[in-house]
């Protein structure tokens, strides 16, 4: 049995309205940081890893690790919601903020889709809104240490607003589109979209999501 189908087989948690609605339906506070993983763990020579961004099919514009880390640096509070049930408030992540990183870049008005690509031919589409957040990040940092490799070093997108399986590990680039294509948890039974708040965990809205898988996991935060 694969993930999503284990993911599918339990009872839905009670609703709660505590944390003055900062915890999603169905979530459970923890201040853990769980390690949620399909597949090994890369590692990178630095002088070799890139990044890179295409818009509509045209060539890429590559920015080397270096690159990346002299472009402006901020820093984003907030709290990440995993499709596992689990939600950790307030983290610190540091990173160049998405809108600085595309900030002079020619985006066609016709362009509305993303396909964000990671290591080991991972993806996760979003709509080009949700990717222009004022809190989405390109983070290499955590609680103000450098991300560990299990957690996306050298650098992980944060998507504060949506399940945090849209927040791609091991992040190695953006593909601007004009039409929607589901990434590979898409393909895979979970819901387009991924707003926590409104429980899009999956794209059958019948189906439900164990309570404490996530407990069993490692962690090393």
């Amino acid at each position: 049995m694969n993930k999503a189908e284990r993911l599918k087989r339990s009872k839905d948690p009670q609703v709660t309205e505590r944390f003055g609605g900062r915890l999603p339906p169905g979530q459970v506070l923890t201040e853990k940081f769980p390690i949620l993983t399909v597949g090994e763990v890369p590692s990178y020579d630095l002088d070799k890893w890139d990044f890179q961004m295409t818009v509509a099919g045209n060539k890429p514009l590559v920015y080397s690790y270096k690159d990346l880390m002299e472009l402006q640096q901020s820093k984003v509070i907030c709290d990440i919601h995993c499709v596992t049930r689990w939600s950790k408030f307030d983290n610190e992540f540091e990173g160049v903020l998405v809108k600085d990183l595309l900030d002079g870049l020619e985006i066609p008005e016709d362009i509305r889709y993303v396909m964000v690509h990671g290591d080991y031919d991972y993806t996760a589409n979003l709509t080009l809104q949700d990717l222009l957040a004022e809190d989405a990040i390109l983070a290499h940092s955590y609680n103000g240490k450098p991300l560990t490799e299990k957690h996306g070093y050298p650098f992980r997108l944060v998507i504060p607003h949506l399940y945090f399986w849209k927040s791609v590990k091991w992040i190695r680039g953006f593909e601007f589109k004009m039409s929607d294509t589901p990434g590979f948890w898409e393909q895979n039974g979970f819901h387009d979209e991924g707003d926590p708040f409104k429980e899009q965990r999956f794209s059958d809205e019948s189906e439900v999501m164990e309570e404490d898988k996530w407990k069993e996991k490692d962690f090393d935060y």
